[in-house]
């Protein structure tokens, strides 16, 4: 149960500071200028990021996840929902985009489970 947790944690943990390096990389030449402050939280969010998800792999590996497409399908949603979540422009899309956002995300994850076991 602890190893789910930190399994959990860690992936959000990654998510989370990629979608910020994700949010403010989009920020880095506003008006064509170069933004220092936004390339270094965007760089820093990337960081953090992927210490989490080098974390997150310990403990994966550890329950024998070994795979890095199945591995990378949970850091993948939680970036996802990360990015639309800190934009804001997720709550702004309509039903049928949001669904089909799902479904993307839904489609991309079973074909990198899908083809995790076809190779492994």
């Amino acid at each position: 149960m602890e190893a789910m947790f930190l399994i959990g944690l860690f992936t959000l943990l990654s998510g989370l500071g990629d979608a910020i390096g994700f949010v403010y990389a989009g920020k880095v030449w506003r008006e064509g200028a170069f933004d220092m402050v936004a390339a270094l939280k965007s760089a820093g969010g990337f960081q953090f990021g992927v210490f989490m998800y080098w974390c997150a792999a310990r403990q994966l590996n550890a329950q024998g996840v070994v795979a890095p497409e199945v591995q990378t399908t949970f850091w993948f949603a939680a970036t996802i929902v990360g990015v639309a979540a800190m934009s804001g422009q997720f709550l702004r899309w309509t039903l049928f985009d949001r669904a089909m956002g799902i479904m993307v995300l839904l489609g991309i994850a079973g074909l990198m489970l899908r083809t995790a076991r076809a190779t492994g």
